[in-house]
């Protein structure tokens, strides 16, 4: 589904091709600057502009235009780059408005090769800005997200690379307006798709939901002969164009060795800038769908009918689009009723105030007619949703049974033949959503793994969604079960020896609902207890996480002490904040920030009211982790169209020993693994 992000979010992107379309009311520079893992840009070859249009696994516009399409190549990009930040100006010709304010507010999409977006992003709040970052892709946790950034400047495009600690800053934001005056070449041309066996002149795959064969074309209908990534010469067999670096030589490309020049196209072909090892090409089409249903009647679903590389990525894939169906389905049916109780409404309004309806029977059959327009349009509005809404159901039904053990229920029978896996899972299940007016449909909330944020099992609520209320003690209670069954999930999906548990239990207060954990032999210690157990283990942690971004940073990840323990770590940390200090506090707070980039995650079961003590110091440390419910709740919002979803948590269903079963297979591969 499209992200529509505001200044701040960010989005994982699905694919390392994509293109980068701008739009705005006014020419603009389109530019990008690749900037190492603090951001900064280590010179001007580091900056893609008109005047040096193409880098590495990323080529930009070579003139000011309304539209620009910029093209990425995620996969080519050096490993020395961790950001790539898509920066546009206004030209300084004297001519065109002078800030951002005067004109409309500039729109960015992040797309694919076949045109579909990924994720969206409008410029809204600029001024006197001249020159803005407006988004930037970075690293995580070996994958590339995109965040909505936003950030203008006043002084232009000198002022903005300055920020970026670039020293050459000045000289070569006159240098871009200088090439931009001369009118370099035209826009970049869509790009197109590479195939399995690197020929790039190929048709794509189709994309989901079509059942198209032809290759994606451009905004002019024609499909590009080259690619964009070439250079110039290479790609329109003209003379390259003025993309010299500051003194008329070619600067070295980031990530190369000193001296080095960027890569020449080997003779008679392009140059590739494809990883050796990785999958370039676009995912295979879903398999060929069930037979037609008779006419008037929706298709048969089929469990897997998305696009992917495996039946596992196929499935994530069609969840998802579960999810979006429901949304956008329900947002249609809210906004038919919205629309039908202002009508009506609008209908009472000018009969009251007519004053000749107010004689004899007039008004009431006026309010009469009003009322049934308004039962008709609600009525049909009901009609869409349940058709719908029937056809998810059906959906659901073919896919929840088809579903891995990642992304199953509890009461899935794929866990009665569960096995130890030799590989990490794209995702993991963390509950179930669903929607007041599509209360049985249950969409898999479905979360990528590695995680990116710690979880918060919150054991304050005392109200459900239904009403229920139940009491502080049982609360907790129920909080570190559903802590204990996430914990077990993950110990599941992860290959054995790649996942270590550890839990803080400072008052010995979680016993028994710890016991499936301490028992079943997957423990990498027993529950810590008091003071003392609390401080070694998180400072045994917070170490870890000291070490490891040490050996990351100077780039020696392989410096590590011998027998430090590499695998992903993850805290339970139940009863907080009973039995912790100030110096314990602030562990937590850095592990909840630092620890996930390097394995380290955390999870929570805890009552914010009981820490409201330590004021806003907290603050920080609730906002970075997902919380999570123990009953059904509904506060998980989407950023797309605003609904509240309700969540649902994973529950082991009541007398089921599933959850001792797969701990006790863990247990096993454990022991086998390390002989």
């Amino acid at each position: 589904m499209t992200a529509e992000l505001t200044r701040g979010q960010n989005h994982p992107l699905p694919r390392a091709r994509l293109e980068i379309r701008v739009s705005a009311g006014t020419p603009v520079v389109a530019g990008a600057t690749l900037g190492d893992e603090n951001g900064t840009i280590h010179g001007v070859e580091w900056v893609a502009h008109p005047g040096v249009p193409v880098l590495p696994g990323l080529e930009v516009s070579r003139q000011a235009a309304a539209d620009h399409r910029l093209a990425v190549d995620l996969d080519a990009v050096p490993d020395a780059v961790h950001r790539v930040s898509v920066l546009l100006a206004l030209p300084v010709t004297g001519q065109g408005p002078a800030r951002f304010g005067a004109v409309a507010a500039p729109f960015t999409a992040v797309t694919g090769l076949d045109g579909e977006e990924v994720a969206s992003y409008t410029l809204t709040g600029l001024e006197s800005e001249s020159a803005v970052v407006a988004l930037e892709l970075y690293r995580r946790q070996g994958g590339w997200k995109v965040r909505a950034v936003g950030q203008g400047y006043a002084g232009g495009l000198a002022e903005l690379l300055a920020d970026q600690r670039l020293p050459e800053a000045h000289q070569l934001a006159g240098g871009i307006h200088e090439a931009v005056a001369r009118g370099l070449a035209r826009s970049v041309p869509a790009p197109p798709a590479r195939t399995a066996d690197g020929d790039r002149s190929r048709p794509a795959a189709p994309a989901h939901g079509t059942d198209h064969g032809t290759a994606p074309q451009g905004a002019t209908g024609r499909v590009p002969s080259a690619s964009p990534y070439d250079p110039p010469a290479a790609a329109s067999g003209a003379q390259p164009a003025d993309g010299q670096g500051e003194h008329g030589t070619q600067r070295p490309y980031p990530g190369g060795p000193a001296g080095a020049d960027r890569p020449s196209a080997p003779a008679g072909g392009a140059i590739d800038y494809s990883h050796p090892r990785r999958q370039s090409a676009a995912p295979p089409p879903p398999p060929p769908a069930a037979p037609r249903a008779e006419p008037g009647r929706p298709a048969r679903p089929v469990a897997g009918d998305a696009t992917g590389w495996s039946m596992e990525e196929r499935l994530y894939n069609q969840v998802w689009g579960m999810f979006e169906d429901l949304a956008r389905t329900t947002a249609a049916y809210r906004s038919a009723v919205d629309f039908a109780d202002s009508r009506r409404e609008k209908e009472l309004d000018q009969v009251l105030s007519d004053p000749r309806s107010r004689i004899g029977g007039q008004g009431d059959a006026a309010r009469e007619a009003a009322r049934e327009r308004y039962e008709q349009l609600v009525s049909r509005a009901g009609e869409v949703l349940d058709r719908d809404v029937a056809q998810l159901l059906a959906e659901a039904e073919v896919v929840e049974p088809a579903l891995p053990a990642a992304y199953a229920r509890w009461d899935n029978p794929v866990w009665h033949a569960y096995r130890v896996p030799m590989e990490i899972p794209m995702a993991l299940r963390l509950g179930d959503l669903h929607l007041p007016e599509a209360d049985r449909i249950r969409v898999p909330m479905l979360v990528r793994l590695p995680l990116e944020r710690g979880l918060w099992i919150d054991s304050g609520r005392s109200a459900s969604s239904d009403g229920a209320v139940t009491d502080s003690h049982e609360m907790r209670r129920l909080g570190l079960e559903t802590a204990v069954a996430h914990a077990a999930r993950l110990l599941a999906v992860y290959p054995a020896g790649e996942f270590t548990v550890h839990v803080i239990d400072p008052a010995g207060a979680g016993t028994q609902a710890l016991a499936p954990l301490a028992q079943g032999g997957v423990l990498a210690a027993p529950p810590a207890r008091g003071a003392a157990g609390t401080a070694d283990v998180l400072g045994r942690l917070t170490e870890r996480v000291d070490l490891v971004q040490m050996a990351l940073r100077g780039g020696a990840p392989d410096a590590l002490p011998p027998g430090l323990d590499t695998s992903q770590q993850l805290l339970i940390v139940n009863d907080f904040p009973h039995g912790f200090d100030d110096r314990a506090v602030n562990q937590l707070r850095y592990l909840a920030d630092e620890g996930p980039a390097v394995g380290v995650h955390l999870m929570m079961v805890a009552d914010r009211e009981e820490s409201a003590g330590y004021g806003p110091l907290l603050d920080p440390l609730w906002r970075s982790l997902l919380r999570l419910t123990p009953v059904p709740d509904d506060h998980l919002a989407d950023p797309w169209v605003g609904h509240a979803w309700t969540y649902e948590p994973p529950l082991v269903p009541p007398g089921s020993q599933v959850l001792q079963q797969v701990l006790a297979q863990v247990a096993a591969a454990r022991i086998s693994w390390h002989r």
